[in-house]
């Protein structure tokens, strides 16, 4: 009877007492990262849904032309910092810069939208371009609303893959991996369950305020401040981390990580690519990148046209997506003791295959009532509920769901695949695949998009082929998830070492023709 409770206790919490002096500073610093994106996501969609002449239409064009070339200039950028300073400084460099521009923002750039916004030049432009654009002129009238959805945007690329998954990856053995990764994501979980209700507390804020006070500025300075303090956290838990537990050896081995650190070699932004197209390992994380991110944008962009039409106000958005928030936590939290006893129990596959399962399940439903809501109108009517109602919960379902495994599921399993990589790989080829990859992913999708908007007109009426263009991604992230677990799993395929050498010959090729 005890030996089968410890086995259970194990299979939901498998730490030790003595690892808590390394989990929950890891869990603690996830917290802050996560509790920040969720407050920027909730924040930027009803930010430029709402804005003037604009409305989910502009999401697409905004990711092309907005979040890529923005994540084009910051990979330029770290490629050269990442050469000049140390991982510490780097680390504050960015955390510093970005809560200093969602700061900047709420204080300066937004009280002055109506100086700096080209409205009448905007308004010329609608007149004569074709209702399709309609997304793009939506970014240029709202240029600084569209700049603060980019850097939103980026924070969730660099700010969690990048720095926090980056150092985590670094600090953590393939050993603990197993137990600590999803562990970590009880932080984000946590940070959801905070963020709903201090977004939902100040998104009805206008209820306190009289009638002439611009009660979205007035919420958007609260949450920016409290994005501020939270990033102020993150670079003091990393300093203590970095202090107090990287110095402890029973916690940090460097010497245990499989890399090449026997000699430095700086690489730039153009050579990291191509080391990501020459290493197959790499090209099958970024299939699995891509899937996700492919994935989750067609799915928003549908779900989120039928909001606006519900949500016309900002602060109503951003109280809705509060709530959403506070759905996303609690399912997060019941699915991450869930998927970390499912790793350690039936493998890295099973568990990598659970996000675009359910994405598939739940994207059947979503779809399919959008197909054909139209002759289910008169049934909804006998129930005192409409279409939009419906389709509203259906997308909240499915986006809360997919949400609940990218943080259970998704992102422990895929970081586990970037441990055994060398040191170069961890930070050039991490970078490339979560900052540029997830970018490049979202813009071609939002390209595809962009011409089919132009040509029908509108998103509802393009949904049947997003249903289309979803299944084929979801068969591309399957089939690079089992050829990935192949080189993973000794027992279907090469064994660890063996892939790790054909990796590091690359790179030393790769590194050779540089220094020429």
């Amino acid at each position: 009877m005890e030996k089968s409770f410890g086995k259970i206790r194990s299979f939901f919490w498998p730490i030790k007492r003595f690892e808590l002096k390394k989990v929950l500073p890891m869990f603690f610093l996830f917290f802050f990262f996560q509790f920040n994106y969720m407050i920027l996501k909730d924040i930027k969609e009803p930010l430029i849904v709402t804005a003037n002449g604009s409305g989910a239409e502009a999401i697409p064009f905004l990711k092309l032309w907005g979040v890529l070339p923005l994540a084009l200039v910051f990979m330029f950028v770290y490629s050269k910092l990442s050469n000049k300073l140390s991982k510490k400084g780097l680390f504050y460099s960015i955390v510093g810069f970005f809560i200093s521009f969602y700061f900047l923002f709420a204080f300066i750039l937004y009280p002055l939208r109506d100086i700096l916004h080209p409205n009448e030049l905007a308004d010329k432009l609608q007149n004569y371009l074709p209702s399709g654009f309609s997304g793009l002129i939506a970014i240029f009238r709202n240029w600084t609303y569209a700049l603060f959805y980019s850097m939103a945007e980026l924070w969730g690329s660099v700010g969690i893959s990048l720095l926090f998954w980056g150092f985590s990856n670094d600090i953590t053995k393939i050993s603990e991996s197993k137990r600590f990764y999803t562990l970590f994501g009880l932080g984000s979980s946590f940070a959801m369950l905070v963020a709903g209700p201090t977004i939902i507390k100040f998104s009805s804020i206008r209820k306190a305020l009289a009638s002439n006070v611009d009660a979205w500025g007035a919420t958007l300075k609260y949450l920016m401040s409290t994005i501020f303090v939270s990033g102020l956290i993150i670079m003091a838990i990393y300093w203590w981390i970095n202090k107090y537990l990287l110095t402890d050896q029973k916690f940090y081995t460097p010497n245990e990580q499989i890399n090449l650190k026997k000699e430095k070699i700086k690489m730039p932004l153009s050579q990291a690519i191509k080391f990501l197209f020459k290493s197959r390992y790499l090209l099958l994380l970024a299939g699995i990148v891509m899937g996700y991110s492919i994935s989750i944008s067609f799915v928003e962009i549908v779900w989120k046209s039928q909001l606006k039409i519900q949500f016309p106000n900002p602060n109503d958005y951003s109280t809705f997506r509060g709530y959403y928030s506070t759905i996303i936590s609690i399912l997060s939290l019941i699915m991450l003791f869930i998927g970390g006893g499912v790793v350690r129990k039936f493998g890295w596959k099973k568990a990598a295959l659970a996000t675009p399962i359910i994405l598939f399940i739940t994207g059947l439903g979503f779809f399919g009532f959008l197909c054909f809501k139209t002759q289910l109108a008169d049934v909804l009517s006998h129930f005192k509920s409409t279409p939009l109602i419906i389709a509203i919960a259906f997308g909240t379902v499915q986006n809360a769901t997919a949400k609940a495994f990218k943080s259970s599921f998704f992102e422990p399993t895929k970081e586990m695949a970037y441990i055994p990589l060398d040191s170069i790989s961890k930070t050039q080829g991490k970078a490339a695949i979560d900052v540029l990859v997830a970018k490049f992913s979202k813009a071609g999708g939002s390209l595809l998009l962009q011409g089919l908007i132009i040509i029908f007109g509108s998103i509802i009426a393009i949904i049947p082929f997003i249903g289309i263009i979803l299944l084929g991604v979801l068969t591309i992230w399957i089939i690079s998830i089992s050829k990935l677990n192949k080189r993973l799993n000794p027992k279907e395929g090469l064994s660890d070492n063996m892939n790790l050498l054909m990796e590091e010959k690359i790179l030393i090729k790769a590194q050779k023709a540089y220094k020429k």
